[in-house]
């Protein structure tokens, strides 16, 4: 029983940034339709970002306030790549086909895995200690204040983003463009607007998740993001791609998968067990856990 208690805790920290990834590739698909698959890379420069972050903001001493800034910091600068990227790699293929997006954004995610290479160097870089790790149980059960935290941020951040899309005004321009760009523009909706800002929800999550991550896995190199953008993209459809709810279940059931594999299996089904999920969601519900069925004129 304590084994399973520990591997739960562990499976829910460890889907909890999986669940964050994984909203940046639903809400992309939920408007535009395409898959970012540059958006593991986002990820990516903003773990990077967050080592630079704390060596400059040294200066402050709390370690609530310094995590702080460091997650705003990193969250700020994964919206400015993001949108950069919008700006000169999707906006002026927004009316092409998608097959010429699609091989764009995989374009991207290479030009950024070796842009990172080469500026940040090949070797792997320890994540700086913003928080000092405690343990929260005594005995053989283990939950400490790191794992805590990402839990608890992940999931009010997953909350305010349900709220947002539901509640507010550009949340329901989101829901328009997302059912038809086309006629939502006829509308009078800005699509561009709502486009910058589902880019700018969706590569702030990623900027936070990169910093919750460097903090529970302190090894940070260039290509980090290619497997934990593949898992997440795999947490997005097994929930239902373009589903915010989805995404966050299906982040959470991988990560408690992949933990329950390694400690009862093996640890060389770990990234397998991913990729089974998704041949599984996809052979018996296609659109997902979540996810509904949208008929379409071919």
């Amino acid at each position: 029983m304590q084994a399973f208690l520990q591997n739960l805790i562990n499976g829910v920290a460890q889907g909890s940034v999986y669940s964050l990834v994984a909203l940046g590739y639903t809400m992309v698909y939920g408007v535009l339709q395409f898959i970012n698959f540059a958006h593991s890379e986002i990820f990516m420069m903003g773990a990077f970002a967050g080592i630079y972050l704390a060596a400059w903001l040294g200066w402050i001493h709390n370690p609530i306030l310094l995590t702080l800034a460091v997650m705003m910091g990193c969250m700020i600068f994964c919206v400015a790549v993001a949108l950069t990227v919008e700006r000169i790699a999707y906006r002026p293929l927004r009316k092409a086909p998608r097959l010429n997006v699609l091989i764009t954004a995989i374009g991207v995610s290479l030009f950024l895995q070796n842009f990172g290479q080469i500026f940040f160097g090949a070797d792997p870089r320890v994540f700086p200690e913003l928080i000092r790790t405690e343990s929260l149980l005594e005995g053989n059960i283990v939950l400490n204040n790191i794992q805590v935290t990402v839990i608890l941020v992940s999931a009010f951040l997953m909350f305010a983003l349900q709220w947002i899309v539901n509640h507010t005004k550009l949340g329901t321009a989101m829901r328009a463009v997302s059912f038809d760009i086309e006629i939502a523009s006829l509308m009078g909706i800005p699509t561009d607007k709502v486009i910058v800002f589902t880019f700018t929800i969706g590569s702030a999550l990623a900027g936070c998740a990169a910093v919750l991550y460097g903090l529970s896995y302190p090894k940070i190199e260039p290509f980090m993001g290619v497997m934990i953008g593949l898992k997440a993209f795999v947490a997005a459809v097994f929930g239902g791609i373009g589903n915010i709810m989805g995404a966050a279940i299906g982040g959470v059931v991988l990560g408690l998968a992949e933990t329950f594999v390694v400690y009862y299996v093996s640890s060389s089904f770990r990234d397998a067990i991913a990729f089974g999920l998704l041949i599984f969601i996809l052979l018996f519900r296609p659109a997902g856990l979540l996810g509904s069925f949208r008929r379409e004129k071919v």
